[in-house]
């Protein structure tokens, strides 16, 4: 007897259907395999019990941890920025919007910064006359959450000097291009105070160049209309 006798020939994986008794054979076509492969690039994993693909963004566990919406009120309860990243109606954010100030402006200075509200956490800082306020699912860590509100008043301190309500009235657009360079779909995209200023510079700069007809990228003219 030979080492080749030993060895057995390769079959195909042989899987049982489910309710028969009948063996199928697994041979995945070259389409299946194309489709597997852009499923896997987009971060999906496959399932153990059929190959489907599960995507890691829709599971239970990953899709609490996010940021639910962020708001930025003054000490008379007015909403200077609102960034919402789940999905709620005009009548439950303005539901929302008024039980959240209304508990916050009503709590002591002495307390902590962390209050349960509903089934969300609602995670504030005061500075000057302006609450930064982030409500975030009862999982999440609020230390990570306080650091995150710092981050960007930083950088809103380090753009406009010395921040202060009357920039967010008057340049409200530029907090929440600020904002949405810190955060995306509820989740901190970004860290670095420079490359965020260097963007929101570069962005200022474009709006610059539109506004006294500068050029476009290939060099001709902007027409005036």
């Amino acid at each position: 007897t030979t080492r080749r006798d030993l060895v057995p020939d390769r079959v195909p994986r042989v899987r049982r259907a489910s309710g028969n008794n009948n063996a199928r054979c697994e041979r995945a076509s070259p389409r299946d395999r194309r489709a597997r492969a852009r499923a896997r690039a987009c971060g999906a994993r496959p399932s153990r019990s059929r190959q489907l693909f599960v995507f890691r963004g829709a599971s239970e566990e990953e899709s609490g941890r996010m940021i639910h919406f962020a708001l930025l009120f003054s000490r008379q309860g007015k909403v200077r920025l609102s960034k919402y990243y789940k999905p709620y109606s005009q009548k439950e954010r303005a539901k929302m919007v008024k039980e959240v100030t209304t508990q916050i402006l009503a709590r002591p200075s002495k307390l902590c910064n962390v209050v349960e509200h509903r089934n969300l956490k609602l995670v504030y800082r005061r500075y000057a006359s302006l609450y930064f306020c982030v409500a975030v699912d009862d999982t999440e860590n609020e230390l990570i959450v306080l650091e995150i509100i710092q981050h960007y008043v930083e950088i809103l301190d380090k753009y406009f000097g010395n921040v202060c309500e009357l920039d967010l009235i008057f340049n409200f657009h530029k907090a929440y291009y600020i904002l949405d360079e810190v955060l995306v779909a509820g989740e901190l995209q970004e860290t670095s105070k420079k490359l965020i200023a260097r963007l929101v510079a570069e962005q200022d700069q474009l709006v610059e160049a539109a506004k006294i007809g500068a050029v476009e990228a290939d060099g001709t003219p902007l027409q005036n209309p």
